[in-house]
């Protein structure tokens, strides 16, 4: 009995080493397969190199089996040895990358993995009318029944009001016998309460001369301004789902004044390769059409020469007299885009003026009252934000407020002192209000 209990043991620890093995088999299989192959291949469309999906058996069926492994590892090799191997070479004018560095073991897990590759299943549309309502939608939707209600109630003041003086008339109540019209009523009323006439008069022209003057401080506030864009852009599936940096696109940020718009280049980079579905294939075309490429031509697409401008519409801007140094703040001040750009990783729309509301709801984030882009939004913030939480040397490595730190330290030990009594020097106690700072 003992005996078996040991052969069931055994077998047991073997098939789980087994299927561990297999596992951790094609784990590595995918992991080489986008570090060696994703650049050119896809699974299932042609890019700069053919789609593998089922690469084994067009081998196999042109009795070039043997010879896939050759071709991976050296396809100049594969290609003077073998005839379907020298077609393959033909596909496309780019010449495939020669892997010097995969071994035997590495060629096998990647085919292997591309054996095991399935195609994902078609999206079955649902239902009309079966996604459930937003709250946004939802509360849209209502918005109707409110309107109705003030037009009955409004029906209803009316008709009670000429109910009233109808009663008025037939009860002698009417000096003149006949029915007063609204207008009329309203006079009578009037001159027989002068006083509170006259104060509620006051009040609605000094609530009138208010608030103009509070409608001046609206001018080119640019809070939640949101102009439409040649290309729907969501940052949520670019910078979120499949995590490219921002500096990535933005690529002058932590160089420059401007962030810069990415280029088509930047943009081809990726959708060369990636073509999108459904409604994603138009908005791609746009990219596609800018570059003058056209991804039909076999082998991977080809350059037209032929292209057609994405024009963007600009988001966020400040007055010609404003100076605003990306580098500045990004480099040197460590600040992070979601504090003024909000949480672009989870923005499935195009670029807006995050309000600051929004802002602050975000982890990490300098707490402000001010709208977002307003001066006082900007000195609210150099008020708050510390460039060092304590003396000299923990600034996280940036010269420029070091060099200000050890001036002060060895000029004016009693204010730099009464900088730290906070435990932090902010960037309004080392001249971030000064005018100059931001205006010429």
């Amino acid at each position: 009995m003992f005996r078996v209990d040991i052969k069931w043991v055994v077998t047991l620890v073997l098939g789980i080493v087994l299927a561990s093995s297999t596992q951790s088999h094609a784990q590595n299989g995918e992991n080489l397969f986008k570090a060696n192959c994703a650049s050119c291949h896809q699974m299932m469309k042609d890019g700069t190199g053919p789609k593998l999906y089922g690469v084994s058996k067009k081998w196999a069926d042109a009795g070039a089996e043997e010879y896939l492994s050759v071709w991976i590892k050296n396809w100049q090799v594969a290609a003077a040895e073998n005839d379907y191997a020298k077609s393959v070479s033909q596909w496309a004018p780019t010449a495939m990358k020669v892997f010097g560095n995969l071994s035997d073991e590495d060629v096998t897990s990647i085919i292997d993995y591309i054996d095991a590759y399935e195609p994902p299943a078609p999206k079955v549309a649902g239902p009309v009318g079966g996604e459930q309502l937003t709250q946004t939608e939802a509360e849209g939707g209502l918005s109707w029944i409110w309107y109705l209600l003030g037009i009955i109630f409004v029906v209803i003041i009316l008709s009670v009001g000429g109910v009233r003086r109808q009663l008025k008339v037939a009860s002698g109540e009417s000096t003149s016998g006949e029915t007063e019209s609204y207008g009329q009523e309203f006079r009578t009323w009037a001159y027989n309460n002068k006083k509170f006439v006259g104060l509620g008069v006051f009040v609605i022209v000094i609530s009138l001369i208010v608030g103009l003057f509070l409608s001046l401080y609206s001018i080119n506030v640019m809070t939640g301004y949101q102009p439409s864009q040649p290309i729907e852009f969501p940052h949520s599936k670019h910078a979120g789902l499949n995590g490219i940096d921002c500096k990535y696109c933005h690529n002058s940020v932590d160089k420059s004044k401007s962030a810069g718009i990415p280029t088509v280049n930047v943009c081809m980079n990726c959708h060369k390769q990636i073509g999108g579905e459904g409604e994603q294939v138009a908005k791609i075309q746009k990219i596609y059409d800018a570059a003058g490429f056209d991804p039909s031509v076999p082998g991977g697409g080809a350059y037209t020469g032929e292209t057609e401008p994405i024009v963007w519409n600009k988001v966020h801007n400040l007055p010609d007299h404003v100076y605003f140094n990306h580098s500045q703040h990004v480099v040197v001040g460590g600040i992070d885009c979601k504090q003024c750009h909000g949480d672009m990783t989870k923005q499935n729309e195009v670029a807006k003026v995050v309000p600051v509301e929004e802002l602050n709801m975000i982890d990490g984030n300098v707490k402000l009252t001010k709208p977002t882009l307003t001066m006082g939004w900007c000195i609210e913030c150099h008020g708050e934000k510390e460039i060092a939480a304590g003396p000299v040397g923990k600034t996280g490595g940036s010269g420029y407020y070091d060099e200000i730190h050890e001036r002060l330290l060895n000029n004016d030990r009693s204010l730099y002192e009464g900088y730290l009594e906070d435990d932090k020097v902010t960037v309004k106690e080392l001249g971030g209000w000064e005018c100059a700072k931001c205006h010429y």
